[in-house]
């Protein structure tokens, strides 16, 4: 089983080698757009833009988020995953935008297309995000970690604007219809909007500090309650510090008056359990029943 240290470490190569690789390529994309006048390669080229500046901004967060915990950040710095995220899923959000913009304009008046030299770098380009994607897919945490998802999602949806540039030249070229530039502009714009929206909410989610979506508080709950010392719990609170990295806090009522032996053996084995559920970081404060605080599941604060 690979460690925590070793997955950072092996996300933080990939999104080195990936971003080395799409920023490369996209200054090749931006001039050939200019060139063949394509705005499903303009667009694809100011996605792959945004996808060297989100890669970078992943790979300065994964950088920043190593750093060790001190007196000032008893965290660290692993938030600014997180926020590198957010800050992604928001130019999805307006690259699409500025996609869908221009799409419309030149369905009004649709341009001289080079389909030829638009072909040929289209075909590159998917080549280009095809191995890109490969890489982050095989080697980096895409499905756990939001930071590598997003920029993931960045390239997964640059590869489908390559496709639909291809499309699109291949249309212009068999039968003379412009239009399929716009309509493929369209395309790559509601497949970034989708990246977008789900990236973001899902940034947005840890930053209110949401319980987290894989793991069952109702679960985690009745596992503590099912001890036999347990009298009742409040003041629960469950919420992720970044990805994959879950906290829990509680006040817990003890039946009785057990010895510190007894208790610190219970903490352990409601630890052990908790771990299993994906819960990292536990802090559980042990009252008797002539507790001073409310007894509500979920602390009501003003």
């Amino acid at each position: 089983m690979i460690d925590d240290h070793h997955k950072h470490h092996l996300n933080k190569k990939v999104l080195l080698i990936s971003f080395l690789i799409i920023f490369s390529y996209t200054a090749v994309e931006i001039i050939g757009g200019f060139f063949t006048n394509s705005l499903a390669l303009l667009s694809d080229a100011g996605h792959m833009l945004s996808d060297s500046f989100s890669l970078g901004i992943a790979l300065f967060a994964f950088i920043l988020s190593g750093k060790f915990t001190d007196e000032k950040r008893t965290y660290g710095n692993k938030r600014f995953e997180i926020l590198a995220a957010l800050i992604n899923g928001v130019l999805l959000l307006l690259v699409s935008g500025f996609i869908f913009y221009e799409a419309v304009e030149r369905l009004k008046n649709p341009p001289e297309i080079a389909t030829s030299g638009m072909l040929i770098i289209s075909v590159i380009g998917l080549l280009v995000n095809i191995l890109v994607a490969w890489i982050m897919h095989r080697s980096g945490d895409t499905k756990e970690n939001l930071n590598i998802r997003g920029a993931f999602l960045h390239v997964l949806s640059d590869l489908f604007g390559s496709i639909g540039a291809i499309t699109a030249a291949v249309l212009i070229m068999i039968f003379s219809w412009t239009w399929t530039d716009a309509v493929a502009g369209i395309v790559v714009a509601l497949l970034v909007l989708r990246s977008g929206v789900i990236i973001t909410k899902d940034s947005l989610h840890i930053m209110l500090e949401r319980a987290p979506k894989n793991i069952d508080l109702k679960k985690v709950i009745s596992e503590i309650e099912s001890e036999e010392k347990i009298e009742s719990l409040h003041d629960v609170h469950l919420w992720t510090i970044t990805s994959g990295v879950h906290a829990f806090t509680c006040h817990a009522v003890l039946k009785g008056e057990p010895s510190l032996t007894e208790t610190t053996e219970l903490l352990k084995r409601i630890e052990e359990k908790l771990h299993e559920l994906g819960i990292n970081h536990i802090t559980i404060q042990i009252e008797t029943a002539n507790h001073n605080h409310s007894d509500t599941l979920f602390c009501r604060t003003k």
